[in-house]
């Protein structure tokens, strides 16, 4: 109801209260009637403006705790694949741990068959350990991926470059940097004697799967089981396959 409305109204209730004594002088207490209509309608007006401005503040909370919801969900989310990765990163380094070669046994120079597993360059296996433990130390990933890359471009025929492919291909997968682990893991792969070639694989299964390209997927989960049977990661691919 408008105040126009509320006015008339209000001024027609008077006029009918008055009517009975219209022929009589008006009481000097009626002179402000009008006035106090006014003050009514201020008095109304207030209370709407209040109510309005209430129901604003109230939607305004509303948007306010659905954008705040929104937000808690998706950092839940962020932070749970966040964790995902981590542990697989963990994984991950625990293998290659346990798998870590040791420095070779001095072979006689006249024997061709023998193979030197630890190289005979001194910085260049120090620059390697240290690389291996900005990640199994310190855990400094960011740290690690620069230490190998670096690596790689000061000794690009080590006898580790496989192993430092390998581990750039983890701390890339690690970040969902699916590109630049396929780079470094299709780099193991071709090494065939590499003792990470088996992982290597596997992991490319993974990111082909990741990106929708199931038939690659299969074909190297099935080829992991079918190089390397009876290996733990031949039993992680065949759970792939099913």
């Amino acid at each position: 109801m408008n105040s126009n409305t509320l006015r008339s109204l209000s001024l027609a209730l008077l006029v009918s209260v008055a009517a009975p004594v219209a022929a009589a002088p008006a009481p000097v207490t009626e002179l402000g009637s009008n006035s106090s209509v006014e003050r009514l309608e201020r008095l109304l007006e207030a209370r709407n403006q209040m109510q309005i401005d209430m129901q604003n503040q109230l939607e305004l909370m509303a948007g306010e705790l659905d954008e705040l919801r929104g937000n808690v969900e998706r950092n839940s989310y962020e932070l749970q694949q966040m964790l995902e990765r981590q542990r697989e990163l963990y994984r991950e380094v625990d293998a290659v741990r346990n798998a870590k070669p040791a420095p070779a046994v001095v072979t006689k120079p006249e024997d061709p068959a023998s193979k030197e597993s630890y190289s005979s360059d001194q910085s260049e296996n120090a620059q390697y350990d240290a690389a291996v433990n900005l990640i199994l130390k310190e855990k400094n990933y960011a740290g690690a991926t620069d230490a190998f890359n670096a690596f790689l471009a000061k000794y690009p025929e080590s006898i580790y470059k496989p192993n430092a492919h390998y581990w750039l291909g983890q701390l890339y997968f690690s970040k969902s940097d699916l590109a630049a682990a396929k780079t470094h893991f299709t780099a193991v792969s071709q090494v065939a004697k590499s003792s990470k070639r088996a992982d290597a694989m596997l992991k490319l299964g993974m990111i082909a799967e990741k990106q929708g390209d199931v038939a690659t997927a299969k074909s190297l989960f099935s080829a992991v089981v079918k190089e390397y049977p009876g290996t733990t990661t031949a039993n992680q691919a065949e759970k792939k396959l099913k």
